[in-house]
């Protein structure tokens, strides 16, 4: 770890923030005078506080330790190069445009690779007025179902939260073209191109 790099990144986040360093101390029952040694690279916070601190600044425990957030390289805002994050223990369902540092339920997350779906498992769509009505043969049961679709186009992206035991029936918007994402807790994450 290096103390100095770590301690400019808290002085940022702090002043980010607005917070001083009385404020940031007193959230993690801290002396102020700890604070100002580690904002000077004269020591690194100790594990036991880590996690508060992080929540406390806004930043994640990686970022944290390396001491740098990284650099955002832009993607010109296009909705179809999204990356799907999916917590494996609760299921919740996060997307970003960029990578990220991202943990839930105590784990890291990795962006799930999409794969092309194959014949057997492709969504059916059916046109219904100016929407798409879309449904599956798909079990949809405990072990075995979609929990989530979304439609991603070139300037939008619409996520629907799907759940076991409920048949999966829903309706977007019509566009003339984008990219379906489903993902299947047996097989992840696939795709089809409307």
């Amino acid at each position: 770890m290096d103390c100095q790099k770590i301690g400019i990144l808290i002085r940022t986040l702090r002043l980010e923030q607005h917070m001083t360093q009385q404020a940031l101390a007193e959230q993690l029952c801290l002396s102020p005078k700890t604070v100002s040694k580690w904002e000077r690279g004269l020591g690194c916070p100790d594990l036991s506080v880590l996690s508060d601190l992080s929540a406390a600044l806004g930043v994640g425990l990686e970022a944290l330790l390396q001491g740098d957030l990284g650099e955002n390289s832009p993607v010109a805002g296009n909705m179809k190069k999204t990356n799907f994050y999916v917590c494996p223990v609760c299921g919740s369902v996060t997307a970003s445009t960029g990578q990220v540092a991202l943990s839930c339920c105590g784990m890291t997350l990795e962006a799930q690779k999409a794969q092309k779906a194959g014949e057997e498992d492709k969504l059916r769509l059916e046109q219904v007025e100016d929407e798409w009505f879309i449904t599956t043969d798909h079990p949809m049961t405990k072990q075995c179902y979609i929990s989530f679709l979304a439609l991603a186009t070139g300037e939008s992206l619409q996520i629907i939260k799907c759940y076991p035991e409920w048949e999966l029936q829903v309706r977007l918007p019509r566009r003339r073209h984008g990219t379906l994402y489903f993902y299947s807790t047996e097989k992840g994450l696939l795709y089809q191109y409307i």
